[in-house]
């Protein structure tokens, strides 16, 4: 069993910044691929970026490239989004997932545990 504590979010004015991190514990995590999901009021659950278990691969959709970077800390078992030049789209609850496998995974079923999200809120 894997288990994910987001933390980072915020409210914050157009062309601002944010870190979220996202701590990880249990016996699989440190070989887990991670990503992280958002989701808007109403809306579904998107991808937003994913990193394998090693930190060597990343993957972005298309509207998060140049903005956001996910990285991970192997020795505290931390990932972490960083965001900048932050939209008034960009507002969203945004969720940590850890898969059971190594490799990068896209879509919200390909990942097995999932934290409790936390809010980014981007005012214009």
């Amino acid at each position: 069993q894997v288990q994910l504590v987001e933390s980072g979010g915020g409210s914050v004015q157009a062309g601002g910044s944010l870190r979220l991190s996202c701590a990880a514990s249990g016996r699989t995590s440190r070989g887990s691929a991670m990503g992280w999901f958002r989701q808007g009021a109403g809306k579904e659950r998107d991808f937003v970026a994913a990193i394998n278990w090693s930190g060597g691969t990343t993957y972005y959709t298309d509207s998060m490239k140049g903005r956001f970077t996910i990285s991970r800390d192997i020795p505290r078992n931390t990932v972490y989004l960083q965001m900048n030049s932050l939209k008034p789209e960009d507002t969203a609850v945004y969720y940590c997932a850890a898969r059971k496998t190594r490799e990068l995974g896209y879509y919200a079923d390909d990942y097995d545990y999932w934290g409790q999200g936390t809010q980014v809120t981007v005012s214009s």
